[in-house]
């Protein structure tokens, strides 16, 4: 058995709804694998034996997929030293190597919990949600609103990105289309104050988990950061070890933007996990290798789909899945 049979068959171990996860991923990963897949497939079709021509071109075809010149550097280094432990020589034994190598660099030394969110079992847990304007940020909101209340939490949104236009009434739209609550102000108002309601009115219903949108954009740079911190530190003090996640939303088709995006506010900010939206929509799918492997940081769910139940919590081994179906189907 093939390290992607195996792959298959652990992902599926893991997942109750195994076969309709991995469908997602097949079919949310189309554009990336259409690309990745088919130049993979000629690789191996146009070389003869596994030399120094075949790892450049198959380093090309990495950072073609934007997975980052550093993290290909890392992962071409670590194949090279497989093919050598295994005394390779055919390309066509180098599939199961490449997927098995890029679940590897995902997830380093870490453990694979960390994909997971981290709340409270017994107590108010805060998950706060930052990103630029246009990313997806308020749609991610209500859909992992709509993940949570699924599994049974109560819910509660917080409307804290006053400044944009409109912001306030798409996050309502949101909290109908899922029956959850929206703490919200004017537009306008202090989202330190927005959400230091919110928090008060999480307590007094039970609710499980307080999800609080933030501003993506104000005059510039410096003062939309010093918001953020702000806004963390009515946080911190409300509610003990909060906030539980500092969710980034990125948009998976912004390539190397989104990497740029992702350190500016990790520097404002102790960003926990990353949700990628639109990955659906781009053939550059290595991004999510990039982000995790240049900052660290575990891309806890990404959006495959405009339904609400599109936004999928990540898996490393779903997604290399997705990577390689079509060759998979192909043995």
């Amino acid at each position: 058995m093939g390290f992607m049979d195996k792959l298959k068959a652990k992902f599926q171990r893991n997942q109750e709804n195994a076969e309709e996860v991995s469908e997602k991923y097949k079919d949310g990963m189309k554009k990336t694998r259409q690309t990745f897949s088919g130049k993979i497939n000629d690789l191996l079709a146009r070389y003869r034996r596994v030399d120094e021509d075949f790892f450049e071109d198959l380093e090309e075809i990495l950072i073609s997929a934007d997975t980052g010149v550093t993290t290909v550097m890392d992962l071409i280094d670590e194949l090279k030293m497989e093919v050598k432990r295994q005394n390779i020589k055919q390309p066509s034994e180098m599939k199961n190597i490449i997927s098995e190598k890029l679940v590897e660099i995902y997830y380093g030394d870490d453990d694979q919990e960390m994909e997971k969110l981290h709340l409270e079992n017994d107590q108010l847990s805060v998950i706060l949600v930052v990103g630029v304007n246009g990313v997806g940020k308020t749609t991610s909101i209500g859909k992992l609103a709509h993940n949570l209340k699924q599994e049974g939490k109560k819910v509660m949104l917080a409307a804290g990105d006053t400044f944009r236009a409109g912001a306030i009434e798409q996050l309502e739209v949101w909290g109908e289309r899922t029956g959850v609550d929206v703490v919200k102000q004017t537009s306008g108002s202090d989202p330190a104050a927005v959400i230091f309601d919110g928090i008060k009115s999480a307590k007094s219903k039970n609710v499980d988990v307080l999800i609080c949108d933030t501003a993506g954009r104000l005059q510039n740079k410096v003062n939309l950061m010093n918001e953020l911190k702000k806004v963390k530190r009515v946080i911190e003090r409300e509610v003990p070890n909060a906030p539980h996640e500092v969710l980034l939303v990125l948009d998976a088709t912004t390539g190397q933007n989104a990497l740029n995006q992702a350190k500016v506010f990790s520097e404002a900010t102790n960003v926990t996990g990353i949700i990628l939206t639109k990955l659906d929509g781009t053939a550059k799918g290595g991004i999510v290798l990039a982000i995790r492997n240049e900052l660290n940081i575990p891309v806890k769910f990404v959006g495959l789909g405009e339904k609400v139940e599109d936004l999928q919590a990540f898996d490393a081994h779903a997604f290399v899945y997705g990577l390689f179906a079509d060759l998979l189907e192909k043995e």
